[in-house]
């Protein structure tokens, strides 16, 4: 590791300590921040594994920390958590010309985008999947043993990474994932400009598409709330069911009834997800 890294912050939480560090990414060619949760077991000498979590769209690292509910059972159950920022960021980088807010700066879709101007900064899925976890477990008490869950964008991009990392990741899991961004207004946009207008090109970053070539069978677990205003038109995770059920590859998608896009579903729910996780990690 050559780039520094610098403490923004530091937190007790549950006998463990929440951090905020900032470093310069080759990857993207900027400043990035993430969040790190180190649980109490790394204060006598272990190294524990890491649950990598990927926000949404708009979002920063702040939201899952501070929203979430996490770090009680990760803290049981000797977890890191890694929250990176969803997008690159900062003077130079570009961001939607019109303003909008689901594309550029908070938009990053995990893609490795190919088009100008974006393809200079807009490498999310290689800063999550190679420089990110080497950095993590550079510099901190960490095993090579990782998982990966997100919300919304970034349960599309938790989905992505695994199903294009066979080996990579013991476990995955989404709440409310655009499952099939070729094919949705969301996922249409930025898609269309970050990698431009061949369609083909695009299922190389759609979770229904990889996951019937998939070479690694890793078991999925999915939440969704069934009164999610964006269910019907973005999300429709019905879509990766049947894909995954042409295939046989294991998803289990719970429809929960009332609950909405927002955290306070996901701290309903984020102790399953752990639990799903740790499973896998420590077991």
């Amino acid at each position: 590791m050559t780039d520094p890294l610098t403490t923004l912050s530091e937190a007790r939480v549950f006998g463990g300590r929440l951090k905020r560090v900032r470093h310069q990414s080759a990857a993207v060619n900027c400043e990035m921040t993430f969040a790190i949760f180190l649980p109490p077991q790394v204060e006598t000498g272990a190294t524990v594994p890491v649950f990598y979590w990927l926000s949404g769209l708009t979002c920063t690292d702040e939201n899952f920390t501070q929203k979430a509910g996490a770090f009680r059972v990760a803290a049981e159950l000797g977890l890191a958590i890694v929250a990176p920022d969803t997008s690159p960021r900062g003077e130079g980088v570009p961001g939607d010309p019109d303003g909008a807010w689901d594309f550029g700066q908070g938009a990053g879709f995990y893609v490795d985008a190919t088009e100008e101007p974006w393809a200079h900064n807009y490498r999310m899925h290689d800063y999550v999947t190679r420089e990110l976890p080497a950095l993590i477990e550079a510099n901190f008490p960490v095993t090579d043993r990782r998982s990966i869950a997100g919300h919304s964008m970034g349960g599309h991009g938790a989905l992505v990474c695994a199903l294009k990392h066979p080996g990579f990741y013991k476990a995955v899991s989404a709440f409310a994932p655009i499952v099939n961004p070729a094919a949705v207004p969301w996922g249409e946009k930025a898609f269309g400009r970050y990698l431009g207008p061949d369609r083909d090109r695009w299922l190389e970053w759609d979770a229904c598409a990889l996951i019937r070539t998939a070479p690694e069978r890793l078991p999925i677990l999915i939440d969704q709330g069934d009164r999610d205003s964006f269910l019907e038109t973005q999300l429709k995770p019905e879509a990766l069911v049947t894909a995954a059920q042409e295939v046989g590859h294991p998803v289990t998608l719970r429809m929960q009834p009332g609950y909405d896009h927002s955290y306070f579903f996901i701290s309903t729910f984020i102790e399953d997800h752990l639990r799903h996780h740790a499973a896998a990690l420590v077991g």
